[in-house]
């Protein structure tokens, strides 16, 4: 037990499980690229995945039934989320930046032009523009979520919360329907690569914000969050802001301007 004066959390074991598990996923992810095997994957993942159950059991518990977030560990935590949240820009960015070098000095294997000649593009009037605008309502509604939660006014956030799981799932539909229709594949030149890499992992951090998102909305039903003390809440808000942002960059740069 901590008998820190200021009553802080107790040391926890599941960042360097975490940290293991991460190792061995991305060991197990080389040797299945290189030899088709699968069993160094799926252990990482299964440890990287119970680490961050049974962390997240441990946050919640000590944040409702302990009471030992003290202000100074609710900050520590908000600057772990920020960090967490600025790790993800550069992730993005690295992707944006193979865009932008492959299509402002495109290559000669691809015609030295962009998009190349064999790729027909999607119509950014379209579907894009329609999950441009699902996403923007989503941003809105979890904003009303998290205002309506300041006033204490729990039922209209239970509603705030549900409008943007339904709007998370609309988008990700969408966005697999879109790649049904799509003309083009991943092995289809640079472009085909960079589109699929960038919206399949804004795809993946949608889905990861929806889930994120429909569990904060369990504990809201479970009356885990106040109107001073709701980090995990406001932690899940930040990270759906941060998806919306992503993808009007992804929209403007790759269906607009990149098409």
């Amino acid at each position: 037990m901590n008998n820190h004066p200021f009553h802080l959390v107790d040391q926890s074991p599941w960042p360097i499980t975490s940290s293991m598990g991460l190792l061995t996923l991305t060991t197990g992810l080389s040797m299945m690229l290189m030899k088709n095997e699968y069993t160094t994957m799926n252990l990482g993942m299964l440890i990287t995945l119970m680490s961050a159950i049974l962390w997240w059991r441990d946050v919640i518990r000590e944040s409702t039934y302990q009471g030992i977030h003290t202000k100074k560990v609710m900050s520590s935590m908000k600057i772990g989320v920020i960090l967490f949240i600025l790790s993800e820009v550069m992730f993005f960015m690295s992707f944006f930046w193979t865009f932008f070098h492959s299509s402002l000095s495109p290559s000669i294997e691809i015609g030295m032009q962009w998009p190349p000649n064999s790729i027909k593009t999607f119509n950014p009037m379209n579907i894009p523009l329609l999950n441009t605008m699902i996403l923007l309502t989503s941003g809105m509604s979890i904003t009303w979520a998290h205002n309506t939660l300041l006033m204490k006014k729990w039922s209209t956030t239970m509603q705030g919360i549900l409008i943007t799981v339904l709007l998370g799932i609309y988008f990700t539909i969408i966005q697999a329907l879109e790649y049904m229709e799509a003309s083009f594949c991943m092995s289809d030149s640079i472009y085909g690569s960079t589109f699929f890499l960038i919206t399949g992992f804004h795809g993946i951090h949608v889905i990861i914000g929806t889930l994120f998102i429909l569990v904060m909305m369990k504990r809201m039903m479970k009356l885990h969050f106040s109107s001073y003390h709701h980090i995990g809440f406001e932690s899940a808000a930040w990270y759906w802001h941060f998806v919306d942002v992503v993808w009007l960059f992804l929209y403007i740069s790759i269906y607009w301007w990149g098409s």
